[in-house]
């Protein structure tokens, strides 16, 4: 799960850092002059000292006549500490390193000119991996804030980088609840509707949230009110067989939503806790089935509207998700077939668009296969933790 966005990730946190590099001077051809013999005079204490006033009344007369202070020609003792110190200079500027010897420090800023190279080749991974449009321009924005003008040390670039992308990624998750808390806190039946198209493991992750729930103490009851596909009532009944959880049913062609009521009525008369109402799989652009599950939300009052959608459909799922959520209001989401979505992008985008959790993820086809839903395990799958 994963592997291809996490590979295409991991190139893109890699930084391409430029090194600047100084310009070699050119080297200047010095001409050789012939040495000029000197010939070394032995002067006596008395004319060294007449040399030296000399020296400083010639110096006091250019001063007033330049008006320009000229130091004094050095004394033997302040050469020897000047060549000294010149040595130490040196020495210091050795040991400094590269970047501080041409003028630049350790640290590197990150201009708005490297951002936009880095995040467009990003761009290409995330649309390539089916992430949703408006989640790359968040995730743009979001990167941009927390990357452009910040000053790291040139050797902490790339995991400044790596920890931006790792923090914009989890912004995108909506902070989800706790179902079995939220079922016991409320007093009676606590119905669940959901909703999805054809195709989308809805069914079938109903059985798998049954069996959940069952592992946690809690009882529930199924509601067929998928009374538009053919041979829907009866993958539910062996579903129910097998779980050994009651199925309300009735015939093809009833009202969904009198199917809803009469399992909710049934599980008030018998103390069970959970109805879990499975409605026909609708396309989100057929307006009519669209004001049929309109009713059976007016008729059961669900507790929670959960959006069932495949995984692999990538973009597909979240225009899906979108248009549910703005015609029923969900609550919720759970994908299916996580496990052999290798792009990763719907779950990078269904929460952000619809603005609403992702509670759990079907990794199989058994019942035990449905995993609540854990953001930072899915960015340790992309190699971002």
């Amino acid at each position: 799960m994963f592997n291809f966005l996490k590979d295409k990730l991991k190139s893109w946190i890699k930084p391409k850092v430029v090194v600047l590099k100084p310009k070699k001077e050119e080297k200047k051809i010095k001409e050789k002059k012939p040495k000029e013999k000197i010939e070394h005079k032995i002067r006596t204490k008395k004319e060294l000292e007449e040399e030296r006033k000399i020296s400083s009344d010639l110096i006091e007369d250019i001063k007033k006549e330049k008006g320009e202070e000229i130091r004094p020609i050095p004394r033997p003792d302040e050469i020897i500490e000047q060549i000294k110190q010149e040595k130490e200079k040196k020495e210091t500027e050795e040991k400094k390193s590269f970047w501080e010897r041409i003028g630049l420090s350790r640290k590197y800023r990150i201009t708005e000119q490297d951002f936009s190279e880095l995040f467009e080749s990003l761009e290409n991974i995330l649309l390539e991996n089916n992430v949703a449009l408006d989640v790359v321009d968040y995730l743009r924005e979001n990167l941009k804030k927390e990357l452009v003008d910040k000053e790291v040390k040139k050797e902490e670039v790339e995991e400044a980088i790596k920890t931006a992308l790792k923090n914009s990624l989890s912004s995108l998750f909506i902070q989800g609840f706790n179902l079995i808390e939220k079922i016991k806190s409320k007093e009676g039946v606590f119905v669940i509707v959901f909703f999805g198209i054809n195709g989308s493991g809805k069914t079938t992750t109903i059985a798998k949230l049954a069996s959940f729930l069952k592992q946690n103490k809690i009882s529930s009851v199924f509601a067929a009110a998928d009374t538009f596909r053919a041979a829907s009532i009866e993958q539910l009944v062996k579903h129910g067989e097998k779980l050994r959880i009651k199925v309300i049913k009735q015939t093809y062609g009833s009202d969904p939503a009198a199917v809803a009521y009469d399992a909710i009525e049934y599980a008030k008369a018998r103390k069970i806790k959970v109805v879990l109402v499975d409605t026909a799989g609708r396309m989100y652009t057929n307006s009519s089935l669209l004001k049929e599950m309109e009713k059976i939300i007016r008729v059961s009052k669900p507790d929670l509207k959960l959006f069932v959608g495949e995984a692999i459909t990538g973009n597909d799922a979240t225009e899906q998700a979108k248009t549910f959520n703005q015609a029923v209001g969900i609550d919720g989401i759970i994908l299916s077939k996580q496990d052999v979505d290798e792009k990763g992008g719907t779950s990078l985008s269904v929460s952000y668009v619809t603005g609403k959790p992702i509670l759990f993820l079907g990794t199989g086809q058994d019942y035990k296969d449905l995993e609540e839903f854990n953001k930072e395990e899915i960015i340790k799958a992309l190699g971002l933790d």
